[in-house]
């Protein structure tokens, strides 16, 4: 059954391609295509290329939220918690929570603080004018990219100096969207949510956040699957020395710091066991079997 589907998804996605490119054809869309060629006209103060702390920023997101993603899972999954986490300034149990909530949260902490930084920064170097739109004609930029994208043709794009319109789209509802979701959503269903703030607590039931939070992830995998795709599919050494070098040489210091990169969370991946979360943990609160 699964071959099957997976046959009838490649004979349909082959139809969409080659049916686009027999519509690239027509006069109103080749003057389309023309008029919009899918990147819009940054500032003429816009930076050009990418700083090295973005690089730094960038590997911190993707490391913090691959094992987000992972604890999250085990948190909805948790149904007898092995070891219990305190903090040490509390004298009656208040606080406590599963050592799994720990990690998940204490990795929500650490991301806020690198998205923080990365923010401030963002808006300090004007770094800003390549993921916020400035201009309308973003929105038909984004769509003959996207006609570029489905029917295979890439758009002409150089991630140097300007990202394409549906890039700049989809960084902005990332960065500015998503991001600010997952973490509103994920405070109100922590442990850090004030117990006698009953009024608050009201105006933001715990089940909104619950109903909002796992779509959030789900973005965020589905994303991070079509974004690594598209890097390596679309210029892979150009791309990875942007975004792990901050070089447009097409050396190949950006590709094997990027394997340098899945190392490091392929390592942490491993090393994320409760033996070492326990004595993690210990450092930071008390820790107990129930």
């Amino acid at each position: 059954m699964l071959l099957l589907i997976g046959f009838a998804l490649l004979v349909l996605g082959a139809a969409v391609v080659i049916g686009l490119r027999s519509l690239e054809q027509l006069p109103f869309l080749r003057d389309f295509l023309h008029t919009y060629p899918g990147a819009s006209r940054l500032p003429a103060d816009a930076p050009t290329g990418l700083p090295i702390w973005l690089n730094w920023s960038h590997f911190l997101n993707a490391f913090f939220i691959l094992l987000i993603i992972r604890s999250g899972l085990r948190v909805r999954s948790e149904t007898r918690p092995d070891t219990y986490w305190t903090p040490r300034w509390s004298r009656n149990g208040a606080g406590k929570i599963s050592l799994t909530v720990w990690f998940h949260q204490s990795l929500d902490v650490l991301w806020l603080l690198n998205g923080i930084v990365f923010l401030v920064l963002l808006f300090t170097t004007g770094q800003w004018m390549r993921i916020v739109p400035t201009s309308w004609d973003v929105i038909p930029n984004a769509v003959s990219a996207a006609i570029h994208y489905v029917s295979l043709d890439w758009p002409h794009d150089d991630g140097w100096l300007n990202y394409n319109a549906l890039q700049l789209l989809t960084y902005f509802l990332t960065t500015f969207i998503a991001a600010p979701l997952a973490a509103i959503t994920g405070f109100r269903m922590s442990s850090l949510w004030p117990k006698n703030a009953k009024t608050l607590s009201r105006l933001y039931p715990i089940e909104w956040a619950r109903k909002l939070h796992f779509p959030v992830m789900i973005y965020f995998v589905a994303f991070v699957i079509v974004h690594v795709a598209l890097v390596l599919a679309t210029g892979a050494v150009d791309n990875l020395n942007h975004m792990y070098a901050s070089r447009d040489d097409g050396s190949w210091i950006g590709p094997v710091t990027f394997l340098v990169s899945l190392a490091v969370m392929a390592g942490a991946l491993l090393a994320a066991r409760p033996f070492v979360l326990r004595a993690i943990a210990s450092l930071t609160g008390r820790l107990s079997n129930r």
